[in-house]
């Protein structure tokens, strides 16, 4: 196993995080937008230039779908056609004036704050602030009249409030995907501690049983016992190791995996009572037992907390068809689950999906709540 250490990368240096390209949604919004354009244009009677107006309006709403992938090259092309068409018109002494569709361009900024690089943003934010300009000196009023101070205000509210829009929904995403990875290497870290446990187990059975066997020369019987055990735990041990390979893991003192006997123990009289059912799984992979420990202890945990009016609890383990199942349920009435899950489901599911399997949770018919989780124990071997 490696230890390497991945430097985090500063907030400041993060690339643009967007999707891989314009998807189906996308064409479907701008298809329709570019649909009422047209119907505006045509109803619009105020509009000088209607058939130009509806021309650079449809030409901006077609960089919308790129609006992610290369948001600093949607904010300069729209924002020089906008200022461009406004200078156009000043020169020809036309009023200036925009369709109600031009709104949808609002996504823009956002998207810009949203999934572009720090160097996209810094870029973009001056053009959009150019753009502002621009647009305020070309409606031939002055900043210091309350049209032009009104003018201005609003197009920095709109502009600067999807730009700040965009800007906060970067960090909760961002920093959510910093607690997810967080719970995934803490969770990491403890099956890396598990698996040691779990080695070290079959490793001194073994050299055991080679001391024996060597003690044992001349008498047949005895080594072939020997080297019957040895050849057991060795398979045990590369079955758990499969199962991890790649896990890292930090120095840390070790405790003793639980397991199968530390689900039982889960029993309790209450209140709540807690009532545990094994069926059928008597022999499970040390890891496979100690994440269904970890599970069911989890399940049991948050039911006590958050299960208000509960009377019982019930832990039920079975095997069958190779795979492993865990259901926790009680019987009282549960509580509105967070939006993330809560920090101990998720590092369940994490630890879970380590080994090929799933965790989920929810309410469950007649009352209660139940938390389920399967893994097969192919994975684990």
């Amino acid at each position: 196993m490696s230890n390497m250490t991945t430097v985090p990368t500063p907030r400041d240096a993060e690339p643009a995080t967007g999707p891989a390209g314009p998807g189906r949604r996308d064409v479907i919004v701008v298809v329709a937008l570019i649909v009422a354009t047209i119907a505006e244009a045509w109803l619009r009677t105020d509009l000088a230039w209607r058939a130009a107006t509806a021309i650079v309006t449809i030409a901006s709403l077609t960089m919308l779908p790129w609006r992610r992938t290369r948001p600093l090259l949607v904010v300069a092309v729209t924002t020089v056609l906008s200022a461009g068409f406004e200078i156009v018109q000043v020169l020809n002494s036309t009023p200036t004036g925009g369709l109600v569709t031009m709104f949808a361009m609002l996504t823009v900024p956002y998207a810009l704050f949203r999934w572009g690089s720090v160097r996209d943003r810094v870029i973009g934010a001056v053009i959009l602030a150019a753009g502002l300009v621009c647009s305020v000196i070309l409606s031939g009023t002055s900043l210091f009249t309350p049209d032009g101070a009104a003018g201005t205000v609003a197009g920095v509210a709109f502009v600067g409030g999807a730009a700040l829009i965009g800007a906060l929904r970067r960090e909760r995403v961002t920093s959510r995907a910093r607690e997810v990875a967080a719970v995934r290497a803490q969770e990491r870290e403890s099956l890396a501690r598990d698996l040691h446990d779990t080695v070290a187990h079959h490793a001194s059975a073994i050299v055991i049983r080679a001391q024996v066997a060597r003690a044992a020369t001349g008498d047949e019987a005895r080594v072939a016992e020997a080297l019957e055990v040895i050849e057991r735990e060795a398979s045990a041990v590369m079955e758990d190791m499969r199962s991890l390979v790649g896990v890292l893991r930090a120095p840390a003192e070790y405790a003793p995996s639980p397991g199968r006997d530390e689900i039982l123990a889960l029993t309790t009289a209450g209140p709540p009572a807690v009532t545990v059912r094994i069926d059928g799984a008597d022999d499970l992979p040390g890891v496979v037992a100690t994440t269904l420990f970890r599970i069911a202890q989890e399940g049991v945990t948050n039911a006590r907390r958050h299960a208000r009016g509960a009377t019982s609890i019930g832990v039920t383990l079975s095997h069958d068809d190779g795979t492993s199942r865990l259901v926790v349920m009680d019987d009282g009435q549960a509580a509105t689950p967070t939006a993330t899950g809560g920090h101990g489901l998720r590092g369940m599911r994490e630890r879970a999906a380590l080994l090929g399997g799933s965790v989920d949770a929810g309410p469950r018919e007649g009352g209660g709540w139940m938390l389920r989780a399967t893994i097969p124990l192919r994975s684990a071997r």
